[in-house]
């Protein structure tokens, strides 16, 4: 008798569990694409997710209540049915789960999730864990409801199950920790490869750091260089060991001359990390300011960090004018590229003289803004050092287009749009909002604020906030750091009547179709990925 009850008891656990994996996992799917975008660093979605304005612990309770109260009416209701009135109320979970997950799909990723292998696997370890868990939890209320033996708690028993809602996160987490025995040597192991390749086939390589301006400079820098040589420079922001190796390992090597290297930091350390995997022959630093202040800890360590490419340099390193007194104490052979003057910008490009190797002309770019044109000779200045001439220098400036998502001006039915969503550094939110101030009609900014700021998170975005003043309708994305942003404006004197908090880029979007009209200037003013927001 005892084995007869046994075996449907154990098929009930396991459909349970079997639910409660697959209800967990599609619950955890913005959670999962945050992890992604924050290079599946758990410390960084947990501190994410306590920010002050998020509310993603708080949903995860509120679904945990309502499962937990529906499930006790419907198990109470059906008490009739005995020990079936448990499994009977699991249907509160299948409705709660459901109508979490469609309104979860409402508040859409910024940066859609990647279906990249790791990711793949990720999702699987988050299923498996969820699976268990729910398992070991269904078997020990079972093994409860056996051993005690008292009625009201066989109707109510499935009512606990209202808990794995709120493990949610920590599932996340903790299966991200068992992937990573995995990842963690396969990832050794593909940097390890990309720098053998590279010793196997020599280029001259180029670094470029800086806390803005990176890939953008990238771009410029590599326009001009093709002029004269064979180039290969890591996309989009690729700029991590991992980033770089994937250049690296999909190339053939033998059809370059050059390798162009971006390098992102974090930390004290990480530039060093690359350096080894591409040691420069020449580098560029193209300013500082306090972005990744959250992850560096203070301007020093940031001057630090970004440093290290000049120890690894070998040959020439040139600096942004702004940013040169921070590194006089370095022995490497410096050039400031102070190339650039009577610099002109209005709402169609960028006018400036380049003077270099006693050579000076008049050049213009669709780029937009001055501080364009001062990434424009710091590039300038390399390529020459390089062996680029000035007049191959001056031809690639006029054909220089627009950098994806840099201040990229797109036109639309007699609207202007700034695209500025990967711009997240006081400096470049600064250059942009001036640039915006050159167009005519009106002017719209959507922003979710600034990031990675750490002790300054408050004060820069409150003068974000007060920068915004002159423009007309400012439509402000997310929760975490617009509530300072929106502080700003106001203490500023911003009138309220101007100033809209939406908590979507999709409902920024549809509240600029109320608003935009022919000859208007909108400014998408970083577009953050949604750990910051």
């Amino acid at each position: 008798m005892g084995i007869f009850i046994s075996v449907p008891k154990t098929i009930e656990c396991v459909v349970i569990a079997v639910f409660f994996a697959f209800a967990m996992l599609l619950s955890s799917a913005k959670l999962l694409g945050i992890l992604q975008s924050c290079l599946y660093s758990n410390k960084k979605l947990v501190k994410w997710a306590r920010k002050k304005y998020n509310l993603t612990l708080g949903r995860h309770l509120l679904l945990a209540l309502c499962c937990a109260l529906a499930s006790a009416v419907i198990a109470l209701a059906f008490s009739f049915a005995g020990g079936w009135s448990a499994v009977i109320s699991l249907v509160a979970y299948v409705i709660f789960f459901i109508l979490f997950i469609c309104a979860d799909s409402f508040l859409s990723l910024r940066s859609p999730a990647t279906l990249t292998p790791r990711f793949a696997r990720l999702m699987a370890s988050v299923w498996f864990t969820s699976a268990v868990i729910s398992y070991f939890f269904v078997t020990l209320l079972n093994f409860a409801d056996f051993v005690w033996g008292n009625a009201l708690f066989s109707v109510l028993k499935y009512v606990c199950l209202a808990l794995l809602p709120l493990c949610i996160l920590p599932v996340v987490c903790f299966a991200n920790l068992i992937i990573k025995i995995y990842e963690v040597p396969r990832n050794a192991s593909y940097v390890k490869k990309a720098r053998a390749k590279l010793k196997n086939n020599p280029l001259t390589i180029v670094g470029i750091t800086g806390s803005y301006g990176k890939t953008s400079s990238k771009v410029i820098l590599a326009a001009m260089l093709k002029k004269r040589y064979r180039v290969l420079s890591t996309p989009r922001s690729h700029n991590t060991p991992l980033g770089l190796s994937m250049t690296i390992n999909d190339n053939d090597l033998t059809d370059f001359d050059v390798l162009i290297a971006e390098m992102g930091a974090r930390h004290v350390g990480d530039i060093a990390e690359l350096c080894t995997l591409c040691p420069p022959d020449y580098s560029v630093i193209t300013g500082i300011c306090p972005q990744h202040l959250e992850s560096f800890g203070s301007i020093e360590n940031i001057v630090k960090g970004k440093g290290e490419i000049l120890s690894a340099t070998k040959k020439l390193a040139v600096i942004a004018p702004d940013c040169a007194h921070y590194f006089e104490g370095y022995s490497v052979k410096k050039e400031t590229a102070d190339c650039v003057k009577d610099i002109s910008s209005d709402c169609g490009g960028t006018t400036f003289t380049l003077a270099l190797g006693g050579e000076e002309r008049t050049v213009r770019t669709k780029l937009l803004g001055v501080h364009a044109a001062k990434n424009i000779g710091l590039c300038a200045a390399c390529a020459y050092a390089m062996g680029v001439s000035f007049g191959d220098i001056c031809t690639a400036i006029g054909e220089l287009d627009y950098v994806e998502h840099r201040l990229q001006l797109i036109k639309n039915n007699g609207v202007s749009i700034l695209d500025d969503g990967y711009n997240s550094n006081v400096s470049g939110a600064t250059a942009a909002l001036e640039v915006l101030k050159t167009f005519p009609g009106e002017k719209i900014v959507v922003t979710p604020g600034l990031v990675e700021l750490g002790v300054l998170d408050r004060e820069e975005n409150m003068k974000l906030g007060e920068q915004l003043m002159p423009f007309d309708h400012i439509i402000l994305v997310g929760d975490t750091l617009v509530g300072y942003v929106k502080e700003g404006y106001l203490s500023a004197g911003g009138d309220d009547k101007k100033l809209q908090t939406v908590p979507t880029l999709i409902d920024a979007e549809e509240a600029l179709k109320g608003i935009l009209k022919s000859g208007d200037c909108v400014l998408f003013l970083n577009d953050l990925p949604d750990i910051y927001n």
